[in-house]
């Protein structure tokens, strides 16, 4: 069986159209297991060219001198037009065999009855030309050296004295290539998507520049082409390393009226297209392709209620990050995943490389927060996953950190928020996991033996809607604020909470 090199998100769509079938043939249901993870830790390359070991490095200045080659030739150019004339060209029609025999016949018997014609002897040639040669005298010969002369006076100028011909000016995503070291990182995109395969590379950076001069890409980001998909693929902070992340959460689809407008007409496919490279080469420009810089993103695939048929829409889009956006993912995080995606998984493991496998990783609904909190700090994770991040937020922020607690087993749990003068405390909190069988209460109690407790939250059931606990208090003297958790269930829960004081009002 032939070999399948998947770099992209794309990739595990792409391959399902291949092994379709033998999922649909599983007899017995395989039980949903809690999570996947990675086969090997992944961590990234370095792009500074001093840390590259020395087989990089002879690679990395052999393409570079194929590119400057390139653009001293116009070949990123060249490559362009021959593909366009290739494109105009009629379809070259081909007779029957028994035609094209039938004229070579006719062909021979006309060769064969067309006499050849007798050739002169040599013999009679050069006679005649040694007489010629005999008789020039010295004044003829004076005369051919003056014409001879004249002649050559007469030549245009060598081709060393035109004006040259400036390199060619090519640019990808805003970098121009060979300007400096971001250069270098773009270049070693392509020679990782090629295993250092210095002309196979080579072959794939002027094939994506093609493609991005054919796509019009610098036209299209000025496009307006709506934000309509704003919920299905949108940026979202950043991982623990630095690395943007976006969310792919395509379980959006099942919304008929949303997937009606985005893929019933050819047209619309076409703009949803155009959309998707658009989102993605907007984010790509906010990288930063320093060597010591972040130039890469997390991608997080929500599986939840992905419709089944969206996988055929979606082929060439993803087939289009495939071929031309290589090595732009850090990790792929797959969460909400369904029984059957992990069953399917393990049956494709083989076509991937291990490099590949080394950036995937698979948490089935029970174990999404918990694994999108390995890689991305609570404050930054969207509040539908389990986090705190949520829209229209405004007492807090990205800079205020979270604590996390674990709360046992049919056990209370008290948090305490020291309160060291009067001002006004406000605070979040979540349960996660929680379902129906956590409750909880807030209560200050002042530092002074003669205060009273003042019941701010009576205790309560958390229902399973509520997914941030918000609370606000003006406290006129010091003490502290206690939020009590009772957990009626047999599993052990973690709480998020984080707390400021800000000036009383």
């Amino acid at each position: 069986m032939a070999e399948v090199t998947v770099k992209t998100v794309a990739d595990v769509p792409v391959v399902a159209e291949k092994v379709e079938t033998c999922v649909k043939d599983t007899a017995s249901p395989v039980p949903e297991p809690e999570k996947v993870a990675a086969c090997i830790s992944f961590k990234e390359e370095t792009n500074v060219v001093g840390e590259l070991p020395e087989p990089e490095k002879k690679a990395l200045d052999e393409l570079k001198e194929l590119v400057h080659e390139a653009l001293n030739k116009h070949e990123f150019s060249a490559s362009l037009a021959a593909k366009s004339e290739l494109a105009k060209q009629a379809p070259v029609l081909v007779p029957a065999p028994e035609v094209v025999a039938e004229c070579k016949q006719e062909l021979k018997d006309l060769s064969a009855s067309v006499p050849e014609p007798e050739p002169e002897p040599l013999e009679k040639e050069v006679t005649e030309v040694i007489v010629k040669t005999e008789s020039i005298d010295e004044d003829g010969a004076k005369k051919i050296e003056a014409i001879q002369e004249t002649i050559v006076k007469s030549e245009p100028p060598c081709a060393a004295e035109e004006t040259p011909v400036p390199p060619e000016q090519v640019s990808i995503w805003g970098i121009p290539l060979l300007a400096d070291e971001r250069s270098d990182v773009i270049l070693l995109k392509f020679l990782r998507a090629r295993d250092f395969k210095v002309k196979e590379a080579f072959t794939m950076l002027k094939s994506v520049v093609a493609w991005r001069k054919e796509f019009d890409i610098e036209s299209l980001l000025e496009e307006d082409l709506g934000t309509d998909q704003g919920k299905v693929v949108y940026m979202h902070g950043v991982d623990k390393e630095g690395h943007p992340v976006c969310y792919n959460a395509f379980g959006e689809y099942h919304n008929k009226d949303l997937y009606q407008e985005t893929f019933s007409e050819e047209e619309k496919r076409k703009k949803f297209i155009r959309w998707r490279i658009q989102f993605l080469e907007k984010s790509i420009r906010k990288l930063d392709f320093s060597p010591d810089g972040i130039s890469t993103i997390v991608q997080v695939n929500d599986l939840r209620y992905s419709p089944a048929p969206l996988r055929k829409e979606l082929r060439q889009v993803f087939q289009l990050l495939q071929d031309n956006y290589p090595e732009f993912v850090a990790k792929q995080v797959f969460i909400n995943v369904p029984w059957w995606y992990l069953a399917f998984y393990k049956m494709i493991n083989p076509f991937f490389t291990q490099r590949t496998k080394s950036k995937f990783v698979f948490a089935g609904p029970s174990k999404t927060t918990e694994t999108l909190f390995k890689y991305i700090s609570p404050e930054l994770v969207p509040v539908q996953y389990g986090g705190l991040s949520r829209e229209g937020e405004q007492e807090f922020t990205s800079s205020d950190l979270v604590t996390e607690d674990i709360i046992k087993p049919s056990c209370e749990h008290a948090i305490e928020l020291t309160v060291s003068e009067a001002c006004t405390l406000v605070w979040e909190a979540r349960v996660v996991g929680m379902g129906c069988d956590v409750s909880y209460g807030a209560e200050f109690v002042p530092s002074a033996e003669d205060g009273y407790t003042v019941i701010v939250q009576k205790s309560r059931k958390v229902t399973g809607d509520e997914s941030v606990i918000c609370g606000r208090f003006k406290c006129g003297e010091t003490g502290k604020m206690v939020l009590t958790f009772f957990n009626q269930s047999s599993k052990k829960k973690k709480v998020l909470y984080r707390f400021k004081k800000v000036a009383s009002e």
